[in-house]
């Protein structure tokens, strides 16, 4: 099997709202019709009850009282509204393959992606879009189990858990290509920019001939302090994190000393955005 037949296996593939495919093309827009975006969303009850769930959550500031679309551009802004928008259109596109734990696939992806905005903002990039990019930065692992579920169980039966290249590296010689490929794929095949197509596709690797891709840097920082939720954080030290990718972080202009003083903080942070959107 290559990528291309993956890709052309076009009847099941997820397929998403037309406002979210409109919304993904306003990356690349510097002239947005916001009021224009909000009616579309507002005609569909289910995205604009999420969205409203979410506006209000404490993600978002949570004492504001947002009770429509149109609110939530004004209070909230339209990169924030995409960010949610694309969040609720994400979770409802993939239905869980059968042996596949989606709740604990968004929980990742959506604690990532907090990592990633996070960690933007110290590298001074957008932290909306590093955002997006770190909850689309699995995607290709649940694309694969959706269309090929067979040869996915058997990739999960050799995968060693939590060890992302030695799952792709198992994916690259069981399929022929792996998880951030099919991930970078499927955003291109659903349109989203060359930066997040090129972030998911090097997450593992940032440094592509020879240069750093930043949100690929950021995506590969953010799943390696999503790796430390697991131990004690609050008195974890800079020197204590073994293998952590500091030339990366200098690459991306970050302040590691500052960066790191608020990485408990940082780690205990739940948006409780994955469980609203089901």
């Amino acid at each position: 099997m290559n990528i291309q037949e993956l890709m052309n296996n076009a009847q099941k593939m997820p397929n998403i709202p037309e406002v979210v495919r409109e919304l993904i093309q306003t990356f690349n827009d510097d002239d947005i019709n916001s009021e224009d975006i909000a009616n579309k969303i507002a005609k569909d009850q289910v995205l604009t009850a999420k969205v409203l769930r979410m506006a209000n959550s404490s993600r978002y500031g949570g004492n504001r009282n947002v009770a429509s679309v149109n609110d939530s551009v004004v209070l909230l802004g339209f990169n924030a509204l995409r960010t949610m928008v694309l969040a609720s259109g994400l979770t409802s596109a993939f239905k869980a393959p059968e042996g596949f734990d989606l709740n604990q696939f968004w929980a990742n992806s959506f604690s990532v992606a907090g990592l990633c905005k996070w960690v933007a903002k110290y590298a001074k990039l957008d932290p909306e879009v590093a955002y997006t990019c770190g909850m689309m930065h699995s995607i290709g692992e649940i694309l694969i189990h959706t269309l090929v579920p067979e040869q996915a169980a058997k990739v999960d039966s050799l995968a060693n858990l939590g060890a992302q290249h030695e799952r792709a590296k198992i994916e690259e010689r069981e399929l022929g290509f792996d998880f951030t490929l099919a991930g970078a794929e499927l955003a291109e095949h659903w349109k989203f920019p060359e930066e997040i197509v090129t972030a998911i596709r090097y997450q593992l690797s940032p440094v592509v001939e020879g240069e750093l891709d930043a949100l690929a840097g950021i995506v590969f920082l953010a799943n390696y302090l999503n790796s430390l939720n697991s131990g004690d954080t609050e008195t974890v030290e800079l020197t204590e994190l073994t293998g952590f990718p500091r030339d990366i972080a200098q690459q991306l202009g970050i302040d590691i000393d500052a960066m790191m003083a608020g990485l408990a903080d940082a780690l205990a942070i739940d948006d409780g955005i994955s469980d609203m959107l089901h």
